[in-house]
């Protein structure tokens, strides 16, 4: 009996192509980037304090501000280049993300900046100065209806739940709007503002998932009490003595920590309460402040002194505006760049902490989990082998 030669090339180029076209497929598929919408203070704010009628202190389109070359001119951004939502835009596959009130905006598809230098939860915080988190919500319905007026009901809402809603809010509450403000102390004890400045938030938080929000990222406060600025009010720092990180305003610290830990609470709870809501959270009180406690261990020289600013810790004067300031040589040594901003490495750091640091520090999502999708399938899962 003769034996049939079977010619095994020709399946086995058809099998390895379709596998790699699934391969190509599936990369293609993980890679697709959905859009980022953002609302927040000037730890976010990408320019639109630009547009606004405002004190030249909420502003940042100094020439100062764009010193390390990354962009051509000054944007608008509270740094020395790039702010922490850029950084996570780029590891979204996204372009820069734009002010919301910049001129011309075509498209929404990718999201859009609300954020505003000196903003606050509460709308008694900078009133008039600023564009509140109530008035941000506000221009976000404006573009809710936008995205369903061009593409439609079910593509608009496809693009409103896939969206990431990134929110770093909450510091101008506590040092203007309650440590700055004599009459907010007399009315209302810390813990029952911070219930107000918390209750609020977990309002926008409960009215843009009621709107299709799914996926929400959070910049939790700094130890704010060590914004050199803060630091320069508090008379124990000028004490040279003190060991290093001492000198901080700890009332300013202490209330912002117990905002960080009550949201964490607020945010489990709407885990359980609110069906698809996935979040990414971390600690950036103590990040942040082992960095200005440390800066050597990450890259920085000086962790307490702002490289822009006038006075102790260059914390007495904004930098820019209508004050007189001086400028360190090179922002890169630095952790802060001005009396309340730290510069574009710090930034640079914590986005990624928070795309793909581990389960430990970040969750209980990263970022990059809320964007790609946590569960991701493999080769495994499309080809039944």
């Amino acid at each position: 009996m003769t034996m049939r030669k079977v010619d095994f090339s020709s399946s086995y180029f058809f099998v390895m192509t379709t596998l790699l076209v699934l391969i190509l497929l599936f990369i293609s598929t993980e890679a697709a980037a959905t859009g980022l919408f953002i609302f927040g203070d000037s730890t976010v704010d990408a320019g639109n304090n630009n547009y606004i009628e405002t004190i030249p202190e909420n502003r940042a389109n100094y020439e100062q501000y764009a010193q390390n070359g990354f962009f051509q001119e000054p944007t608008g951004r509270f740094s020395d280049g790039r702010i922490i939502v850029d950084f996570i835009a780029e590891y979204a596959k996204l372009p820069l993300i734009p002010p919301y009130l910049q001129p011309h905006i075509a498209d929404f598809s990718n999201g859009v900046n609300f954020a505003s230098g000196g903003a606050g939860v509460l709308s008694t915080t900078h009133p008039g100065l600023v564009i509140d988190l109530e008035r941000q919500l506000k221009y976000f319905e404006q573009v809710r209806k936008s995205l369903t007026e061009k593409l439609g009901v079910a593509k608009a809402e496809e693009v409103i739940s896939e969206a990431v809603y990134f929110i770093s809010i909450g510091s101008n509450d506590y040092m203007g709007g309650y440590f700055g403000n004599e009459t907010m102390q007399q009315l209302h004890g810390p813990e029952e503002y911070l219930g107000m400045v918390v209750g609020n938030l977990t309002q926008a938080i409960q009215e843009l998932y009621e709107k299709g929000a799914r996926k929400f990222g959070f910049l939790s406060l700094s130890p704010l009490g060590c914004l050199p600025a803060l630091r320069a009010l508090n008379p124990r720092a000028n004490n040279d003595n003190e060991e290093a990180g001492g000198g901080c305003f700890d009332a300013a610290s202490d209330l912002a920590l117990a905002h960080n830990n009550a949201l964490s609470m607020v945010l489990t709870s709407l885990q359980h309460i609110l069906q698809g809501f996935k979040y990414c959270n971390s600690n950036f009180y103590d990040w942040l402040l082992d960095r200005v406690n440390n800066p050597t261990k990450y890259g920085f020289k000086e962790g307490v002194k702002a490289c822009c600013g006038t006075g102790p810790y260059g914390g007495e004067n904004t930098c820019g505006g209508t004050k007189e300031y001086e400028i360190c040589d090179n922002a890169k040594d630095y952790v802060w760049f001005d009396s309340f901003h730290p510069t574009e490495g710090i930034h640079e750091q914590f986005a990624k902490a928070l795309w793909d640091g581990p389960s430990s520090s970040v969750g209980p999502y990263t970022l990059q989990d809320l964007f790609f999708g946590k569960e991701k399938q493999t080769i495994a899962d499309i080809v039944d082998i």
